[in-house]
């Protein structure tokens, strides 16, 4: 595999001081599997013209132990078309040149993390090729099971007194924060959220609900009065296993649990892993609100409504987990050994949590994929997904619901179907390769859904057919079944009724 690194991918890997703590597992998978590792020319320029030259000669010989292109592909004609839409810089024709590397297939992938390279390859068709670190070690973990060593990972609460605050995981905060070490212990007996990656911290987060009559005389333009959920503390290092959409899933559940109208960060933009949190919570719905004056500097200030009847159907990821009012309503089955693998939360009392861990991306994604050979394929973005967990009259029961992200249909092959599925599925490739020749004439297609809730009393067999949302014992449903509104209203009543 012929592997091309960005600029900003030497950088972090090569300088004196770490600051992406994920460059390190990225190389380690790079050597364990053999990869070649190159740079591109302008790689080397680039790095020639920073004005410290200690650092550039020091950079240059790092670069020896990587493979330079020798040559470089001449820019291809569609190559040029997406470049006069996007590029304004020189350095956006640089990157553009990298992409056409990949676009040429002179070498096989090119992992960056610059924001614009993958808005081009997406309008280049190439986004399965060019990856940031986070999803390039995603997919790495799913082809590499057999190589992954990772022992209990799980969410769990604990005290901010109970965490050590010396850890290199804080270094970071205590850098952009004054007084950081003081607030953190004068935490010490309010609860946060962590994740432990092999005995070591992977990810932390401090939420705080906030009532009306918070002041808000640090940020500009002030805050409006509302019930609000502030996101205190929020780092997420062990990539590769969607750790990031695991807490998002924690924050977007107290929101509901608070009954909050407005969820709000504040974060610095310094660094990679900053920016790379930014565009996760944009993904979701967050907006720049404003800035927030501190004695550590400036911090922006970003915003998500969370009001109930708030809801885009579009594009439901912004809106999450609010659901639509007006869309159309299916259940679906799923049998009960891919039933908790996909749908961790809503692991059923008999299942023992201590067998179950989430150290899978699927298992942590908040968006994932469901394959189907159903005949019923009219879902659109925004429609409501009921799970039924299959097991009889008595045994089998619906246990989430899901919001439809996206469908994709006319799958050309088994090749693309992998492709698709790949890390945010529990189909092995093996199952996928056999579900793709299942029926010769009949191919499957994909439902990229999002996973919004568990159902806290869940209805059997029984239930669902009192409810009509299933007809009878001998009409449960082996794809998607649309149903009526009203028989999804008493699946949710009878579910969430305190």
């Amino acid at each position: 595999m012929r592997v091309l690194l960005d600029t900003n991918i030497i950088i972090h890997r090569e300088a004196s001081k770490v600051v992406n703590q994920d460059i390190g597992v990225l190389f380690n998978w790079l050597d364990r599997l053999q990869f070649i590792k190159y740079v591109h020319p302008l790689t080397a320029e680039e790095l020639s013209r920073n004005t410290n030259t200690e650092m550039v000669s020091t950079m240059q010989l790092k670069l020896a132990s990587y493979q330079p292109l020798k040559t470089e592909a001449p820019l291809h004609q569609i190559v040029k078309d997406v470049s006069s839409k996007i590029d304004t810089l020189p350095n956006d024709l640089n990157d553009t040149k990298l992409l056409n590397e990949v676009f040429c297939d002179r070498v096989d992938i090119l992992i960056s993390e610059d924001k614009k390279i993958h808005k081009k390859a997406a309008m280049l068709g190439i986004s399965e090729r060019v990856f940031r670190i986070e999803t390039f070690l995603e997919k790495i973990i799913a082809e590499n099971p057999e190589l992954v060593n990772y022992k209990v990972l799980a969410v769990e609460k604990a005290y901010f007194g109970s965490i050590d605050l010396q850890d290199p995981f804080f270094d970071s905060f205590k850098e952009d924060y004054i007084g950081f070490e003081k607030w953190f212990n004068q935490k010490s007996n309010e609860t946060v959220y962590v994740c432990y990656n092999n005995n070591v911290l992977s990810a932390f987060l401090y939420i705080k609900v906030e009532d009306d009559t918070e002041t808000y005389g640090d940020i500009t333009p002030m805050f409006e009065r509302k019930k609000r959920l502030k996101i205190g503390t929020f780092k997420v290092t062990s990539n590769g296993l969607k750790l990031g959409e695991r807490f998002l899933k924690i924050i977007f559940d107290n929101a509901i649990i608070a009954k909050v109208q407005e969820i709000y960060v504040t974060i610095f933009d310094k660094s990679q892993e900053q920016t790379r949190l930014i565009e996760l919570l944009e993904d979701w719905g967050f907006n720049l609100h404003g800035i927030k004056s501190t004695s550590s500097g400036e911090e922006k200030v970003y915003v998500r409504d969370f009001n109930k009847d708030n809801v885009n159907s579009e594009n439901p990821k912004l809106t999450f987990p609010r659901l639509s009012k007006t869309s159309n309503v299916f259940i679906v089955p799923i049998r009960p050994e891919y039933h908790t693998e996909l749908l961790p939360d809503s692991i059923l009392q008999n299942e023992a949590p201590n067998d179950f861990i989430a150290n899978k991306a699927h298992r942590n994604a908040l968006s994932k994929v469901y394959v189907s050979h159903s005949r019923e394929r009219g879902l659109a973005p925004g429609d409501i997904i009921v799970f039924y967990r299959t097991g009889g009259y008595y045994k089998g029961v619906a246990t989430t619901i899901g919001i439809v992200e996206s469908i994709k249909q006319n799958i050309k092959d088994e090749e693309e179907l992998i492709t698709l599925c790949h890390k945010r599925t529990v189909l092995k490739e093996e199952n996928l390769r056999e579900f793709w020749n299942r029926y010769p004439n009949y191919k499957p297609f994909i439902v990229n859904f999002l996973y919004a809730f568990s159902l806290q009393k869940r209805p059997n067999l029984e239930k669902l057919i009192e409810f009509g949302a299933i007809s009878s014992v001998d009409e449960v449903p082996r794809g998607f079944k649309k149903i009526e509104r009203e028989h999804f209203e008493k699946i949710a009543n009878y579910s969430f009724k305190k």
